[in-house]
């Protein structure tokens, strides 16, 4: 859940993210890119029309009609992106876990070798932190 904002959002994220949500909206309805542009450039004058508004009362109004307006007309199918959330791809790819990296052959760690030194570096440190905290270990399964 890495792409759920956690703390507070200005306003002028809210702006951008409902725009660039309408411009998604709008790529889901009209295929012919010239006709998609006609409607993205009329979407970007509503904005425009509205960017000099300082009352927050009457700018979240503002927002809050334009998510509903979003919702309203939202594409009955929309498009994702393959590696999106939701996506044909998403989480296909399952990443390898680190402990890979120690079977590799001597000349293919030789080629990073800055980035091997620091692995082993931070190993020992985390072999450190963890004698630390649970006491050394034996060596020897229990």
């Amino acid at each position: 859940m890495a792409n759920l904002p956690t703390g507070l959002i200005s306003h002028t994220r809210k702006v951008q993210s409902l725009y660039k949500k309408a411009l998604r909206s709008l790529e889901n309805w009209y295929d012919r890119r010239e006709v998609y542009r006609y409607y993205a450039v009329l979407m970007r004058k509503r904005f425009d029309d509205n960017a000099c508004i300082t009352d927050m009362r009457v700018a979240k109004e503002l927002i809050s009609k334009g998510e509903q307006e979003l919702r309203s007309t939202a594409h009955w199918h929309p498009r994702k992106f393959p590696d999106s959330p939701g996506g044909v791809a998403y989480g296909r790819e399952v990443p390898l876990p680190d402990w890979v990296l120690d079977y590799w052959h001597p000349l293919e760690k030789a080629q990073y070798p800055e980035y091997f030194a620091r692995r082993e570096q931070r190993k020992k440190e985390f072999v450190k932190l963890w004698e630390k905290q649970y006491g050394p270990s034996s060596g020897t399964p229990h």
